[in-house]
């Protein structure tokens, strides 16, 4: 498909992201995702400050056997940068994903979330869990805040200094981003992440998730109950990246929520874990929700 006018003038590369673009008209603009193979649909959801380029080593694993969606949030890697009306909220981003999930008539699907696309995605599935047959869940929370490290990273990014520094200086991505990440990682694929937030108003969406870690605290209570109510029988599969400093001491939480959860413990991965450990990720989604599982 032909690239939508006011879209970040950025190609990928082709080596690294093998997938053909494709745009959805939503209500706030043109949002892009990726579409690739055949099967069970699996929904990928991103965090902050990534994009569907996050998620493009599990999809090369698993498109032979998984029809592989990931999507990009608005104000995220190639989808539309919306005006002022848009406030980059975390259930405005679940609001547009539902548009493009009901576009693409998506049944019987896997949903992938880490960071913030576990919330995001866990509140797309709860209001539609029909269409939703199991959950593929890595380091990430749906309920309000309470834990001590969560809230002051939250206080930390969201104080004037460092919002200064993500808008102007694109902090987020370089270099807390990078710095978060186990694997080796070449320029040409970090470039990936900071060509598609150029300038500083691209970056008001990963200013803006910080502050929502407490600012959305009334969404996440309203979220955990719908979870609660109409996902705690799905199937679940736990993915945690053991070294990731933010949301230490969060998987036990899990557990105690879904007991009868598959639990893959990721010992070399840390927050980003489908950077550091693609090919564990999708061997696990294999083992518990392919053809043989």
């Amino acid at each position: 498909m032909e690239r939508p006018a006011g879209i970040v003038e950025f190609e990928p590369d082709r080596e690294l992201f093998p997938f053909e673009s494709r745009w959805f008209e939503s209500s706030v603009g043109p949002i892009h995702y990726i579409d690739e193979g055949s099967g069970r649909p699996l929904l990928m959801f991103h965090g902050n400050p990534d994009w569907s380029f996050l998620y493009r080593g599990i999809v090369l694993q698993l498109r032979d056997q998984f029809r592989c969606i990931a999507m990009d949030y608005p104000g995220f890697g190639l989808s539309v940068h919306p005006g002022e009306s848009y406030g980059y909220t975390p259930a405005e981003h679940a609001s547009v994903v539902r548009e493009l999930v009901e576009h693409l008539d998506v049944e019987d699907a896997l949903l992938m979330g880490a960071d913030w696309g576990g919330p995001i995605g866990l509140d797309v599935a709860s209001r539609m869990p029909d269409r939703i047959s199991g959950l593929v869940i890595g380091n990430t929370w749906f309920w309000p805040v309470d834990s001590f490290m969560l809230g002051f990273f939250s206080r930390l990014m969201s104080s004037w200094p460092m919002q200064q520094l993500i808008t102007r200086r694109n902090f987020f991505v370089s270099p807390a981003m990078k710095r978060t990440i186990e694997t080796e990682f070449t320029d040409r694929e970090f470039e990936h992440y900071t060509a598609v937030v150029p300038t500083r108003e691209s970056r008001r969406g990963i200013a803006m998730f910080p502050t929502q870690i407490r600012a959305s605290k009334p969404w996440m209570a309203e979220l955990e109950q719908r979870v609660t109510t109409e996902l705690g029988d799905k199937p679940i599969l736990l993915v945690w990246g053991t070294k990731d400093p933010v949301f230490r001491g969060l998987l036990s939480r899990w557990e105690e929520r879904f007991p009868h959860a598959t639990v893959v413990r990721l010992e070399s991965a840390s927050h980003y874990l489908q950077e550091d450990e693609p090919e564990r990720i999708a061997e696990a989604i294999v083992e518990v929700y392919g053809a043989g599982g």
